[in-house]
């Protein structure tokens, strides 16, 4: 095999990786969106905080979302409020969807 040909497989199999997980990974902001109502208490109704004491969902990268709630789920991120939030989070399913919606939301953005 030539260097040319081993580099267009590595480039392809990159591509068809990055495309399966990408497609595997993406929840329903609709459905995310009905399912937010335990989350506004604190995060706001469409994910701008209350209070300073908690992070604006809004706007936040949906990979970073999805492990969060799946790392408070799991035990490997503790936080007393968190942790029985996101263990009520049963299927992946719901957590895909939460973080796309909370992902598809504005979030705040600072003036230059």
């Amino acid at each position: 095999m030539t260097p040319a040909t081993a580099m267009k497989r590595i480039l392809l199999a990159a591509v068809l990786g990055a495309s399966v997980s990408a497609l595997a990974a993406s929840g329903d902001p609709e459905a995310g969106a009905k399912k937010s109502a335990p989350c506004a208490a604190c995060h706001g109704a469409k994910g701008i905080s209350v209070s300073p004491d908690f992070p604006n969902l809004a706007g936040q990268n949906e990979d970073y979302l999805v492990a969060s709630l799946r790392h408070y789920r799991d035990g490997q991120r503790k936080n007393p409020i968190m942790e029985p939030q996101a263990k009520a989070l049963k299927e992946d399913r719901d957590i895909l969807d939460l973080a796309a919606y909370f992902a598809s939301q504005s979030g705040l953005y600072v003036k230059n």
